[in-house]
């Protein structure tokens, strides 16, 4: 048999496969056991309802994908009455993904979603911030820290900082957001692409521009995860481009505790458990007991051949 529960800051979860935040919903429940996932991650919510983005929202790219949803939603009143109470049935933990506009909407909303049946809030800080010009708080590492000191204030739940991409201070950004309370960090966002349809001269999506997801994103949030792990002492959860069991290891050998499967979920329903089947079945040929020592083992590598150079030296 094999191992494959991890912690996360104290929160045990069955197995490191979970849906990214925006791909899950309840209607997957008729597909498959919702019950075998390591985590239960909602589609991220606003405190008031909210429209979204102008469509088309969605396109293709090179066998990837580009969005700009908008984060729509019908606000945290109708999430509580009619969300919640659905994955209370569930013993799989519940992490409830939440946006803010500001700083004082992102902790109220906080505060509003922390109730019996959810397990851990993650913390979309990749979203603008209107105080900021429209700046990303996760974009420096000083509103980082701001808000994530901020959010600890307002909720005594795990907070989960998911981080963007679209900076170039990734490493700072990770040690800020664990030094203002976060609890974990998820790695990562979108970035901010944009295609161009060359018969209507016009973009693809209506808002221009949107995130990337999809296979051509997992090199670029794999070093990001590495570069997270190497930076913060608290979990990582690896974002992007995740679509086979093959990808979770490399991102677990890179420092992540767990991932989020994203992009795959739209193209097989099933994604996840075929991805959880196929860690399993990889571990058991390896003759791995546990799924936990994959976790970091390039970083400990790095760090054994600096300590042999040492002694070299002296």
């Amino acid at each position: 048999m094999v191992d494959l529960s991890i912690d996360i800051a104290g929160l045990r979860l069955k197995n490191p496969v979970m849906p990214a935040s925006g791909t899950f919903s309840e209607d997957l429940a008729g597909v498959f056991d919702l019950e075998r996932l390591g985590a239960h991650v909602t589609k991220t919510i606003t405190r008031g309802v909210r429209e979204g983005n102008p469509t088309p929202r969605v396109c293709e790219a090179g066998g990837s994908m580009l969005n700009s949803i908008g984060i729509p939603s019908k606000g945290a009143t109708a999430f509580l009455e009619k969300v919640v109470p659905f994955y209370r049935q569930y013993e799989t933990p519940l992490v409830v993904s939440i946006s803010g506009n500001t700083a004082d909407e992102f902790a109220a909303l906080c505060e509003q979603v922390s109730v019996d049946g959810v397990a851990a809030i993650e913390v979309n800080i990749s979203c603008p911030n209107v105080e900021e010009d429209g700046k990303a708080f996760a974009i420096r590492p000083s509103s980082t820290y701001e808000i994530m000191q901020r959010l600890s204030a307002a909720s005594s739940l795990p907070l989960w900082a998911k981080l963007t991409p679209n900076c170039g201070e990734v490493p700072d950004v990770a040690k800020a957001a664990e030094d203002g309370g976060a609890d974990a960090l998820v790695v990562s966002n979108t970035i901010l692409s944009m295609a161009i349809d060359i018969q209507s001269r016009r973009p693809k999506l209506g808002n221009l521009m949107g995130g990337l997801s999809g296979p051509c994103l997992k090199p670029i949030a794999l070093r990001m995860a590495y570069q997270c792990a190497r930076a913060a002492s608290i979990p990582v959860i690896g974002c992007g481009g995740i679509s086979t069991a093959e990808d979770v290891i490399e991102y677990m050998m890179a420092g992540a505790s767990a991932v989020q499967v994203g992009t795959a979920t739209f193209i097989h329903p099933t994604a996840m458990l075929t991805i959880l089947e196929g860690l399993e079945a990889w571990l058991v040929a390896e003759n791995i007991a546990s799924v936990r020592d994959l976790i970091g083992c390039v970083i400990d590598g790095e760090q054994d051949l600096a300590t042999s150079a040492m002694a070299v030296a002296q």
